[in-house]
């Protein structure tokens, strides 16, 4: 389905009933990655899996933004007349969260941050020059918007009362205090390490974190 929200065109795909669930991929991907733990989640809830602006079938744009994604996503919201929702962001799609429940948090019940990171600075070294690296030889906007954004405070966070679940990998892209850090100033926050895992690995065409999801959402 499309809408047509904040000077865009966004789709996203919808399914199963109960209380809205919106999901959020990460940098490069689709609401697809999404597809098999979306088996699962139909049963207890209304699912929204978005294609972010510049990816999938959404319209592609000259604004690369985490900002303005989350003011997409807050218009999809209203647009929707979806009030509180819960919302599951892997990656971009949890700073996007992460931003909208500093800007909007009225408008999100509880969030589940996947995958996130608060600045570029985040990223371990090897993971940063290979983005640098992959940027310089593909000129690709989404690579330097990893490389420019976000630059979100800690200070900032502290004020956001949203109950959130932060999920990392062991051996994330991301340095390990990242999660740490970003739980430990988030008023009402808990962390959960996913052994044995890459930045994605957990998710991405995956239904693991199934259960994990309906007891802190339910």
């Amino acid at each position: 389905m499309l809408v047509n929200i904040n000077g865009t065109t966004i789709f996203y795909r919808t399914a199963g009933t109960g209380s809205p669930l919106i999901l959020l991929h990460g940098n490069g991907e689709d609401h697809h990655i999404f597809d098999k733990i979306i088996e699962k989640l139909e049963d207890d809830f209304s699912i929204y899996a978005i294609d972010s602006r510049n990816h999938g079938q959404s319209l592609k744009t000259g604004d690369y933004s985490y900002e303005t994604m989350s003011e997409d996503i807050y218009a999809f919201i209203q647009a929707l007349k979806l009030e509180k929702v819960n919302v599951v962001g892997f990656s971009d799609g949890a700073i996007v969260s992460l931003i909208l429940a500093m800007n909007h948090g009225e408008s999100i019940e509880k969030m589940a941050l996947l995958g996130i990171n608060l600045k570029p600075e985040d990223f371990t070294e090897e993971s940063y020059q290979f983005v640098m690296d992959t940027y310089k030889e593909t000129n690709d906007p989404l690579f330097r918007l990893m490389l420019e954004q976000p630059n979100i405070e800690l200070k900032d966070v502290e004020k956001v009362k949203t109950p959130s679940l932060i999920i990392a990998a062991d051996n994330d892209v991301f340095k390990p205090e990242t999660f740490v850090k970003l739980t430990e100033a988030l008023p009402n926050a808990e962390l959960k390490i996913m052994k044995n895992h890459e930045h994605d690995s957990y998710i991405v065409d995956q239904d693991i974190l199934y259960a994990d999801l309906v007891r802190f959402f339910k």
